[in-house]
């Protein structure tokens, strides 16, 4: 979401859906001039020899359009449908009483700006106030208390923290600082897991896992906490996040499409009680289900054991280590709407390179995980959900195969295809952007266009990534770096190279052959040719 000085410096505003005139205005502008170039422009797309091409392109586009249609209707569905009908049980059990037993903080930060550190401890501040507040009309009611378990990694975050805490006054808070003795997030939710273990939780506990980074909106606590009350085999549950962006303005629109994204994904996804991640930002569990040993073990110490590169450890993505434990003991888990969580983003610079470093993160925690996942089996994950994660891949390469093939078509078949690419990519764009702006905070007319790039880029760097696993850079914790040990092996980086390419070609080898670009040879010119 976008508000004017990064939301009056975190004072942040309800998020709401507005139609602004200019806006549409601008949008109604783009279908014209799209209009306006499909009659005027060379069009190749009836031309009889690329009856073949056509019918190639439109039998990926039947799949992924008929999939993304599944998806806004599951995600209409969750809506309108099944969460509000969670929300009236959990309501209606807050109200009669029930109380979680004790609500703990699992905050990790890392240098983090004082002013975001000190909006962030007073979110929580407020939101156990909040939890409290009807004891003074029903002093019946038990009081609700809460720890913070900060796991820092550096003296001057103490410093700070300490200093804020002195001021502040919460008699149903505890704070707990845990210093780590080795580096990395992981490290840090480590330890915190660990000293929780050794306090003890009871069965009603609650749990949230944050970076330092976020803050809290008005009455998330309670309502994801009225939701693991109301639903006892949910076991973790993801909330609605929005951005405030202290950078670029392009930033600024690309973060907010990402998020609306996420709106709808999450919630076709949750229909099937699942969900493909429990955010880092901001995620709940049962506290029972995180003091288990291989929760923990799973978390501190997640690796991969891959055919060529051998062992190695997980550097970020600790989120999809928490989704994947819970997954193998096929746990019910569920995403939040109502509740949000907003997300602080400071970005120096034009933002590309940051930009394009969170790409290749994300891109290779879903690779890391995504197989493993894969391999449970449709038992674990759910019907829905394991297709997902084959989606996921699959994807990959028809992105660039549709790319690729307006590319080979128009150098060697014939220039104007790539108008008609270029016609049909505003087209079909504009059409999912406008099941995005649904789920985003007003109409962008630049989603259609930041939609394809960011799904071109994303392709290419999976494609990098997929064969280079152990390659792993966290800018945002003092630019973390692991998998170069491995990576260093000249033996190993050529294999890599020879395999990634050999994908690459077959790819096109594929496309070339589907267009009728190249010809596969028949017998008797093969048997010429051996015999030749």
């Amino acid at each position: 979401m976008q508000i004017s000085d990064a939301a009056e410096r975190y004072g942040i505003a309800t998020r709401k859906f507005r139609w602004k005139g200019h806006d549409l205005l601008s949008l109604y502008f783009l279908a014209a001039v799209w209009i306006i170039a499909l009659l005027i422009l060379p069009n190749a797309l009836w031309q009889p020899r690329l009856n073949r091409v056509v019918l190639l392109i439109g039998i990926m586009s039947a799949w992924r359009y008929s999939w993304l249609v599944l998806n806004v209707c599951r995600a209409a569905y969750f809506g309108k449908v099944k969460f509000p009908k969670m929300r009236r049980s959990a309501d209606q059990l807050w109200d009669s009483g029930w109380r979680p037993n004790h609500i703990h903080f699992m905050v990790t930060t890392y240098h983090e700006q004082p002013f975001t550190t000190e909006k962030h401890l007073q979110s929580i501040i407020s939101e156990l106030t909040h939890l409290n507040a009807d004891r003074e009309e029903n002093p019946a009611y038990p009081p609700i208390q809460g720890t913070i378990w900060l796991g820092v990694g550096a003296r001057y975050d103490e410093e700070v923290i300490e200093q804020w805490m002195e001021t502040a006054h919460c008699p149903y808070l505890d704070v707990v600082i845990v210093r780590q003795n080795q580096p990395g997030k992981r490290a840090a939710i480590a330890l915190i897991l660990r000293a929780l273990s050794r306090r003890g939780v009871h069965p009603d506990d609650i749990a949230f896992m944050m970076d330092g980074d976020s803050i809290l909106g008005n009455g998330a606590i309670q309502k994801c906490a009225s939701i693991f009350g109301a639903y006892p085999t949910i076991k973790a549950l993801t909330t609605d996040e929005d951005v405030i962006c202290e950078g670029p303005s392009w930033v600024k629109e690309f973060l907010s499409m990402r998020f609306a994204q996420r709106r709808l994904w999450m919630q076709s996804h949750a229909v099937s009680d699942r969900v493909l991640t429990l955010t880092g930002r901001m995620s709940g569990f049962r506290a029972t289900s995180l003091i288990e040993k291989e929760f923990i073990r799973m978390v501190e110490a997640d690796h991969l054991n891959h055919w060529l590169w051998g062992s190695f450890r997980f550097l970020s993505g600790d989120d999809k280590s928490t989704w994947y434990a819970l997954l193998k003991q096929e746990a019910r888990m569920t995403y939040v709407p109502d509740a949000i969580v907003y997300t602080i983003e400071h970005i120096k610079g034009n933002g590309v390179k940051r930009m394009r470093d969170n790409l290749k993160r994300w891109s290779g925690n879903m690779l890391r995980n995504g197989l493993r996942a894969i391999m449970l089996g449709p038992r674990c994950t759910g019907i829905y959900i394991w297709i997902c994660l084959i989606d996921q891949r699959v994807s990959i390469w028809t992105v660039l195969a549709g790319f690729s093939t307006a590319i080979l078509i128009s150098l060697f078949v014939t220039p104007t295809f790539i108008i008609t690419y270029l016609l049909w990519i505003i087209f079909s764009r504009l059409l999912m952007s406008v099941a995005i702006y649904f789920y985003s905070d007003r109409i962008h007319v630049s989603y259609p266009f930041m939609l394809y790039i960011a799904q071109i880029t994303v392709a290419m760097l999976k494609v990098y990534m997929m064969f280079r696993l152990p390659q792993q850079q966290w800018v945002n914790r003092m630019n973390q770096r692991m998998g170069d040990d491995v990576m260093n092996k000249p033996g190993l980086r050529l294999t890599a190279l020879y395999i990634n390419w050999f994908y690459i070609i077959l790819m096109l080898t594929i496309v070339m052959m589907g267009t009728g670009i190249l010809k596969m040879p028949d017998g008797l010119g093969v048997w010429s040719a051996i015999h030749w």
